[in-house]
């Protein structure tokens, strides 16, 4: 399992500093749909120049109709970044529309698939998608495997059993880590890292706890002896 540091500070100046203080410690970052609209390629280059050796996920989610996801997909490609995703519910089409996009290049990112936002309740879901989150989510999962995608963006809930109606390789990547049981804030589904551990998840992202932290650094550090 492996930590994805999320980015998501108010300032450019902010998510550098924080950036600064976790750079000796062999972490994901993880740029979101603010970040990235607000302070674009150059704060991926501002990263790199921090510490080569980050890799980050360039977390936006990509929905739309296949051929534009495509064609952003493969921008996605120029920015040297090394994980994104798209949302599921786009489809299998368009889901297969950027894989096949991408076959042309030797190194492309990891990609994933959005199955339900972690800040959905079981209710507001439902309402959206009229199935339980477990079975639309497992449904999704299974969407994505065979769309040729490399796993899924999901709860920790949903993680062990889209692992066994996929693969032990199919990636799970989960947000809403609180890994000393800090406050949950706007997400429905939060988890502790043991207990995403439990649920073989290979990517955790963790927030708030870090960069709400008196000392960043050390909360990173506690939270990679824990994985």
């Amino acid at each position: 399992m492996e930590l994805c540091v999320a980015l998501d500070l108010p300032t450019k100046e902010e998510n550098l500093e924080l950036v600064k203080k976790i750079q000796n410690y062999d972490v994901w970052l993880k740029v979101g749909l603010r970040t990235y609209i607000r302070d674009g390629e150059d704060f991926l280059k501002s990263i790199k120049k921090i510490n080569p050796d980050f890799k980050i996920f360039l977390d936006l989610k990509l929905y739309d109709i296949p051929n534009t996801m495509a064609d952003s997909a493969e921008s996605i490609m120029g920015l040297g970044v090394d994980m994104f995703n798209v949302h599921a519910s786009a489809g299998k089409r368009a889901m297969t529309t950027v894989m096949d996009r991408l076959k042309k290049y030797d190194n492309r990112p990891i990609v994933l698939a959005v199955t339900a936002l972690t800040s959905f309740s079981e209710d507001e879901f439902k309402d959206i998608y009229e199935k339980d989150i477990s079975i639309k989510a497992d449904q999704f999962a299974k969407d994505a495997m065979d769309s040729g995608l490399d796993g899924v963006v999901c709860s920790a809930f949903e993680s062990e059993s889209i692992k066994n109606i996929t693969s032990k390789e199919f990636m799970t990547l989960t947000p809403g880590i609180r890994p000393f049981g800090e406050d949950s804030g706007d997400q429905q589904r939060v988890a502790d890292v043991l207990f995403a551990k439990s649920a073989l998840v290979d990517f955790i992202v963790v927030g708030r706890p870090i960069y709400q932290s008196q000392n960043p650094a050390e909360m990173v550090e506690k939270i990679l002896k824990q994985i």
